[in-house]
């Protein structure tokens, strides 16, 4: 093999090239944030005043020594852009969902339609009737517009997302459909492209070419849709298994994307195809981490594609929209792209049913073509497709439709705040987003007896989101016949139950590197505490992730439970995050259950011993009797815990207690009010290499003759 490195010169210049494009196009780029413009639209300005159009005719001498007509400098510089535009669609991959689409059914799949076709079908024939100068010299015209027709059909769903996210209406009703819209335009646009792209070295349509092509990229769909999902899935689990840190997760993940675009590229399609089908097969495995998302983003946002979207901008010769044929031209694609879209995406979204400015809104949102019509620009331009004077029309399409897309958003969205139920969702996903243990996620329950799991088992039903799903390792051995028992004690939620043989320690510290948000464990009734198993003290030293403990009584862990376990919660209200914690899972689970919440608040000041005697004695309800032994604090406390339990349509109870010993006062306060359920709060703390969770959660656990459950975070 030969090598031929580049001269001192050439990387010199290069190395100049990435810190002038690069300076330039973020300074740009934050500066168009700051007025409520996608960054791309100030990164590819960077590029235009570098380009000859500005600096070119500014300083002759200083542009072409920056960017000389020399192959191997371009080469160099392009790559990393083509670099930053793979990973900017494996970033677009993470974020699309595909069942999303499914999801939103009718209204998805009409609105899609409508947003591809009639966009499809008027720039085809803007292709067939625009002059032959914005055609290369030779080239097919039917292979030019069906190019110039994906570029007007395809959205750019990273603008769209930034555009909703930075608006707060990602997650709105007619927001989730654009995203599921923008989603299906984006596939399609890109399938579309790449076939189209694969026909360009013929210079002309011939069907059997397009066949060949289309058979090789179906086989190739297929096949990573069917076995692409394991090979990926069995790479991050084994990624996960050993240990690998952040780097090597970021390393593996580029490389299988690249990968999958240079076997796209084979094919004959484009790379960024592969690229993108990569980030939507990492984006859905289930072991997955989203911190590798986010740093590969990071890269991509704060180099890469600040470099790709200025290189494209240095093509951009506005000098030549000095020609008025150019100039009606561009305004000609603009106006058709903007009345495509609106027009397909209004009907579309009337023939689901839905509301006039519903419709126009969503027509606006996927108006933005961004990025990805930069990128159909620029690959056009470089497969000879193209004209530089049909690039410089497509780019200012893609610019002028990003730009228009916020204002527009804006007016539509102002006083429009959705149905109830929208509201009521909406909500409820902002108080998700801010839990600390009850979200979507993945829960890991390791039991050594799988048939006393039904409370445990329904306290995770009734209190944690139906897409939660739980991970049974049993111990036990002895339990195979109890799996179709113990399932639908969890609902609905998705429960794999295995077999789980060998050291507890060593089998639970290896299932948790696979990726669990919540470890539960069913502790044995009028055990000691700590639980000497094996199994639970496995789950204490494990050091990142929370756990809930349950320990019921001996009759509801033998019973056959599959509705809610518990009636009335002792919830002890303090100001630790343990105890917010706690207070979630409370709430949560009496909002699907209805069981009713007793809210106890202990004042630390200690009362006269005789008095209490005398109290306790003479009355059964006793906490009922010391309200005013409540501090203002503990009052402060009980109303934010009460005001969250309110929004839940949770009922709640005061007790304020005065007492030298909080765990006597939760023990007298749960036989008072008859409470089936203490549920508390507590961290986790190394003592003497043992796990300790202070001493107010080992003496409820000890003395308790009710079911006791313990959130544990860990100390920071």
């Amino acid at each position: 093999m030969n090598f031929v490195p580049p001269s001192e010169h050439q990387i010199l210049v290069f190395l100049v090239q990435l810190a002038v494009l690069l300076t330039l196009a973020r300074l740009l780029g934050q500066a168009c944030r700051k007025v409520g413009q996608p960054s791309v639209v100030g990164e590819l300005a960077a590029g235009v005043l570098l380009g000859p159009s500005v600096f070119g005719r500014v300083l002759p001498g200083a542009f072409d020594w920056l960017f000389p007509a020399d192959a191997v400098q371009s080469g160099m510089l392009f790559t990393v852009g083509w670099l930053g535009v793979m990973l900017l669609l494996v970033a677009t991959g993470f974020e699309t969902d595909l069942a999303l689409i499914g999801r939103l059914g009718r209204a998805a799949v009409l609105v899609s339609i409508g947003s591809l076709v009639v966009p499809f079908a008027l720039g085809a024939a803007v292709g067939s009737v625009i002059p032959s100068r914005f055609l290369v010299s030779g080239e097919d015209r039917v292979i030019f517009s069906l190019f110039l027709a994906t570029g007007l059909t395809i959205s750019s769903l990273p603008v769209i997302a930034v555009i909703l996210a930075e608006l707060r209406l990602l997650r709105r009703n007619f927001g989730q459909l654009t995203i599921a819209a923008g989603m299906a335009n984006d596939v399609i646009g890109w399938v579309v492209l790449g076939l189209i792209a694969g026909l360009v070295s013929t210079g002309r349509f011939v069907l059997s070419e397009f066949l060949t092509t289309l058979l090789g990229l179906i086989v190739f769909i297929a096949i990573a849709a069917a076995l692409g999902q394991r090979v990926v899935d069995t790479v991050l689990r084994s990624l996960r298994d050993w240990g690998v840190g952040i780097g090597g997760w970021v390393t593996m993940c580029i490389a299988m994307t690249v990968g999958l675009g240079a076997i796209t590229q084979a094919l004959g399609v484009e790379a960024v195809l592969g690229a993108f089908i990569g980030g939507i097969l990492l984006g859905r495995s289930r072991f997955t981490r989203h911190d590798v998302e986010e740093q590969i983003e990071t890269l991509t946002s704060s180099l890469l594609a600040p470099i790709f979207f200025a290189t494209a901008g240095l093509r951009v010769d506005i000098s030549l929209l000095a020609d008025g044929q150019i100039v009606l031209w561009s305004i000609v694609l603009f106006a058709v792209a903007t009345v495509s879209k609106l027009g397909g995406s209004w009907a579309g979204a009337r023939l689901a049913g839905l509301q006039h400015r519903e419709g126009i809104t969503l027509g606006v949102a996927l108006n933005a073509r961004g990025a990805l019509g930069i990128i159909i620009a620029t690959v056009g331009l470089d497969l000879h497709v193209f004209s530089s004077e049909t690039y410089i029309v497509v780019v200012v399409m893609a610019i002028a439709t990003s730009v228009v897309a916020p204002p527009g958003i804006r007016l539509l969205v102002r006083g429009w705040a959705g149905s109830s139920e929208e509201q009521a969702r909406l909500k409820r996903e902002e108080q998700l987003a801010g839990n600390l243990i009850i979200r979507t996620g993945h829960l890991l329950m390791p039991t050594s007896d799988l048939g006393t799991c039904g409370p445990a088992a329904g306290l995770i039903r009734f209190s944690f989101p139906v897409e939660t799903t739980v991970t049974v390792l049993d111990f036990g051995g002895e339990n195979d016949d109890l799996t179709d028992r113990v399932k639908p004690r969890f609902g609905d939620r998705v429960v794999t139950i295995r077999r789980a043989d060998g050291d507890p320690s060593e089998v639970i510290d290896r299932e948790v590197r696979l990726g669990y948000d919540l470890l539960v464990a069913s502790l044995p009734s009028g055990g000691v505490w700590p639980d000497e198993s094996a199994v639970t003290t496995s789950i204490l030293e494990e050091s990142e992730v929370p756990a809930l403990l349950v320990r019921a009584t001996g009759e509801q862990a033998a019973g056959d439970i599959v509705g809610a376990p518990f009636r009335r919660v002792l919830l002890p209200v303090s100001a630790t995050r343990a105890s917010r914690a706690a207070a979630e899972v409370a709430i949560a689970y009496a909002a699907t259950s209805g069981a009713v919440i007793k809210l106890l608040h202990v004042n630390p000041q200690e009362a006269p011993t005789q008095v209490r005697r005398i109290i306790r004695s003479t009355f059964r309800t006793y906490e009922r009797l010391v309200g005013s032994y409540a501090d203002p604090v503990g009052e402060r406390l009980i109303e934010a815990v009460e005001q969250r339990a309110v929004e839940a349509d949770v009922r709640c109870d005061r007790i304020f207690s005065s007492h030298h010993s909080r765990s006597e006062a939760i023990l007298e306060a749960t036989e008072a009010h008859f409470c089936d359920l203490i549920l508390l709060g507590a961290e986790s703390k190394d003592v003497g290499g043992a796990a300790f969770l202070g001493h107010t959660a080992r003496s409820v656990m000890q003395q308790s003759q009710t079911a006791v459950a313990v959130v544990v975070l860990r100390s920071k």
